[in-house]
C-alpha cells in the first residue's frame, strides 16, 4: 500500500504545486486560460495502479483536457464574475449521456422529477427556512448533506421516490460533488418573493426550477448563465462540446460498471483549477503577499506532513484525512498568531451571516458557502491544536498536533518569512491584524487551503479504488462550526437518512 499512498501524495501535491506556482508567477498580471497548462500537464500524468480502475482515471484525466481544449477553442480568458461557474459545465452534459444510453435510469430520473413536483410541502418548508436564514450559515452546494443544502432537500426527495437505490445516489451525488448546474436551493423563491410573488407562486417557481435543472440539464444552465449575465465565452456551445468529447470515456466508464454517481462527480470536481482557482480573481487576490504566504505556507505544512507520515499510513483514507486535518491545523495556527482562533470567528460570520440575510434578502445563494467551509476548517484545526496545547502545558517548542493519530508538521509557519513578519505590511508599530485580515479575505475563498486540488486528486484515487460504490457525497456528521457553536440545527441534517 505505501506505494498507492505515496502516488496519492505526489499527484496531489503535483496539482496543488501546479496552482500555486503558477499563481505566486502570475499574481497581479492579466489572466489567460493558457496560464493554466502546468495545471493540465499533472493532471494528465495521473493514472491506475494496482487495483485502480483506470476507467475512473480517465473521467478525471480527459475531463481536465477536454475542459482546457475547449475553453481555448472559445475564448482567450474568463472574467472574475464568470470563473466562479466553470465547474458546473459538466455534470449537465454526463448527466444527459448517461440519461441517453441507459433507459433505465432515464426512466429513474423522470420519476424523481415527477415527485420534485408532488412534493411541494417539502420544499416550501425548505426554501422558507433558508430565505430566512432559519438554518444559520449554510453550503448550498454542500459535499455532505447539511441543512439548508441542494443535497440535504434532494436526499429528502428521493427518500419519497421509487426507484432503483444505485439511481438515488447517482442523483444525490449529481448535486453534491457533481455540479449539476450552478443552481442553489431557494434561490428562485427569494428572487420570486422579494419580486412581488406570493409565497405559493414562489414555490411554484422553486419547483419549475428544480425540475427543469434536470430534466434540460444543459439548457438548465445555459438560462441560468443568461440570468446571471455571463460574458466570457458561449456556455451553450462549451457544453455541447464537451459532451461529443467526454461520450465515449463515460459509456467506457458504465460499461467498466463504475457507479453512476462516480461518473457524475470525478469530471466536475477536478476541472476548477482551470479558469478559478488559477484565474483572474485568483491572481487579485494574491497580489496581497501576506495572503500568498498564507496559502504557501499551508500548503507546506500539507506536504510536509503528509510525507513525514508515508510509513504510518494504514488506509487511502488515512492520508486524506490528515491532508484536510494537516491544513486545517495550519490555518489556525496562523489564526492563533493574531490572538484570535475558531471559536471567534465563528461568532464572528454566523453574527454577520443573520445581518447580511436582513440587508440582502435576494443574496446569491451561495453567499455564505465559503465562509462555511472555512469555519469547518479552523474549527476542526482549532480542535487539534486546543488539544496539543492542553497536551503541552508548560514546555516548550512548537506545537504538535495530532490528526487521527498523525502528527502535523507545521514548522513551515514559523519558517516563513511573510507570515512571521506582519510589521512589513501595516504600521509596524500596530501590526496585530495583518494575519488575521488575510485569512478573512481567505474566507470568501478558501480552495486552495482546505485544498480542493489536493482533495479532487485523491478523491479520485479513492473512488478508483472503489468504482461500484458512490463516494459522494459524503454521509457522515462534518461536525459543522456554526452548529456545534452557536446555531441549533443537528435535528435538520440528513447524513444518518442519505440514499
Amino acid at each position: 500500500m505505501r506505494e498507492l499512498f505515496e502516488k496519492m501524495i505526489d499527484e496531489s501535491m503535483a496539482a496543488q504545486r501546479a496552482d500555486i506556482d503558477t499563481i505566486k508567477k502570475k499574481r497581479g498580471t492579466d489572466f489567460k486560460i493558457k496560464d493554466a497548462e502546468p495545471y493540465v500537464r499533472v493532471a494528465s500524468k495521473m493514472e491506475a495502479i494496482d487495483n485502480q480502475a483506470q476507467s475512473v482515471f480517465d473521467l478525471h484525466v480527459n475531463s481536465v483536457k477536454t475542459h482546457f481544449d475547449t475553453l481555448c477553442s472559445l475564448t482567450d480568458t474568463v472574467i472574475p464574475e464568470d470563473d466562479p461557474f466553470v465547474e458546473h459545465y459538466q455534470t449537465p452534459p454526463v448527466l444527459e449521456i448517461l440519461t441517453e444510453e441507459d433507459a433505465g435510469f432515464s426512466d429513474s430520473l423522470d420519476k424523481f422529477i415527477d415527485k420534485i413536483a408532488s412534493c411541494e410541502a417539502l420544499i416550501g418548508k425548505e426554501v422558507i427556512r433558508r430565505y430566512g436564514g432559519f438554518y444559520g450559515p449554510t453550503c448550498v452546494v454542500d459535499f455532505a448533506l447539511i441543512p439548508g443544502s441542494t443535497s440535504n432537500v434532494v436526499n429528502q426527495i428521493l427518500l419519497e421516490t421509487d426507484i432503483p437505490e444505485n439511481h438515488k445516489q447517482a442523483i444525490l451525488a449529481a448535486k453534491s460533488w457533481g455540479m449539476n448546474t450552478s443552481y442553489g436551493v431557494g434561490e428562485a423563491f427569494a428572487n420570486a418573493l422579494e419580486g412581488g410573488s406570493t409565497a405559493a407562486e414562489a414555490v411554484s417557481e422553486e419547483i419549475a426550477t428544480l425540475q427543469n435543472i434536470y430534466k434540460n440539464p444543459i439548457e438548465a444552465q445555459g438560462q441560468l448563465m443568461d440570468n446571471a449575465g455571463h460574458s466570457s465565452f458561449d456556455v451553450r456551445k462549451y457544453m455541447n462540446s464537451y459532451k461529443k468529447k467526454m461520450r465515449s470515456t463515460v459509456i467506457a466508464a458504465m460499461e467498466d460498471d463504475v457507479h453512476y454517481g462516480n461518473i457524475l462527480t470525478v469530471p466536475a470536481y477536478c476541472v476548477g483549477d482551470i479558469a478559478h482557482h488559477i484565474s483572474q480573481s485568483t491572481f487579485n487576490m494574491c497580489k496581497d503577499d501576506m495572503t500568498m504566504g498564507i496559502i504557501e505556507a499551508t500548503t507546506d505544512v500539507i506536504e510536509t506532513s503528509l510525507r513525514d507520515n508515508l510509513d504510518n499510513f494504514k488506509s487511502v483514507f488515512d492520508v486524506l484525512s490528515l491532508a484536510t486535518g494537516s491544513s486545517a491545523c495550519a490555518t489556525e495556527y496562523i489564526l492563533e498568531l493574531d490572538g484570535f482562533n475558531a471559536v471567534m470567528i465563528v461568532d464572528l460570520l454566523t453574527k454577520r451571516f443573520h445581518n447580511f440575510v436582513q440587508q440582502f434578502p435576494t443574496r446569491g445563494a451561495a453567499a455564505e458557502l465559503h465562509n462555511c467551509d472555512f469555519m469547518d476548517m479552523i474549527y476542526r484545526g482549532w480542535g487539534f491544536l486546543d488539544k496539543a496545547r492542553k497536551g503541552r502545558a508548560s514546555e516548550s517548542g512548537i506545537l504538535k498536533p495530532l490528526v487521527s493519530g498523525f502528527e502535523v508538521n507545521l514548522n513551515s509557519v514559523e519558517e516563513n518569512e511573510v507570515i512571521m513578519n506582519p510589521q512589513r505590511y501595516a504600521y509596524p508599530a500596530c501590526a496585530i491584524s495583518v494575519r488575521f485580515s488575510s485569512l478573512m479575505r481567505l474566507a470568501d475563498y478558501p480552495c486552495l487551503l482546505t485544498s480542493e486540488p489536493i482533495t479532487a486528486t485523491m478523491m479520485t484515487n479513492i473512488m478508483a479504488l472503489n468504482k461500484e460504490d458512490a463516494g459522494s457525497p459524503v454521509k457522515g456528521c462534518k461536525n459543522c462550526a456554526s452548529a456545534s457553536l452557536i446555531d441549533f440545527r443537528h435535528d435538520f441534517c440528513q447524513w444518518k437518512d442519505a440514499v
